[in-house]
């Protein structure tokens, strides 16, 4: 029996010691603080930062590549840009836009997200940067990094004398 939610980590064991994964967890996001004595101030970037957390990607090593598979149901391309950063990072970001409200609709629930989103990985650095490719599909973004041959080094054999 566990004591830690299975929810704290979205449902499946994740690896909270990863130093890849640049993410940053806000734990005091979703608590309603009705002071703003003790809400302290939050940044834009932070917001959107933490928006993200939910969306689920996946990153997997083949021998020939780093493989990034992101769920963004419903959204577009155009709306997902995928860049390289200085120091090796992979960022993934994007708009999930909010659906149009009319005058006359009563909304009985909303669950959908939307906002901003933004996700960091640090690249190893077997990592081929000038390669990355990136494809969308059926609401799955596929990123692939394929990775530098690994040289074995060349073991000579020493002749014994004596």
């Amino acid at each position: 029996m566990s004591l830690i939610p299975s929810t704290l980590f979205g449902g499946r064991r994740s690896n909270i010691f990863d130093p890849f994964s640049l993410d940053i967890w806000d734990p005091f996001q979703d608590f309603p603080f009705t002071s703003t004595a003790i809400s302290a101030p939050r940044s834009e970037s932070a917001n959107e930062t933490t928006a993200f957390v939910n969306t689920r990607i996946d990153w997997k090593e083949t021998p020939e590549a780093h493989v990034f598979k992101a769920d963004l149901p419903g959204l577009k391309k155009e709306e997902v840009k995928v860049e390289l950063d200085e120091g090796r990072v992979l960022q993934i970001s994007g708009e999930r836009s909010k659906e149009r409200e009319e005058k006359n609709d009563k909304w009985h629930r909303v669950e959908r997200s939307s906002g901003k989103f933004l996700r960091r990985f640090r690249l190893p650095e077997n990592a081929k940067l000038d390669q990355v490719k990136a494809n969308m599909e059926n609401g799955v973004l596929t990123v692939t990094v394929p990775k530098e041959e690994v040289k074995k080094p060349d073991v000579k054999a020493i002749e014994i004398t004596g």
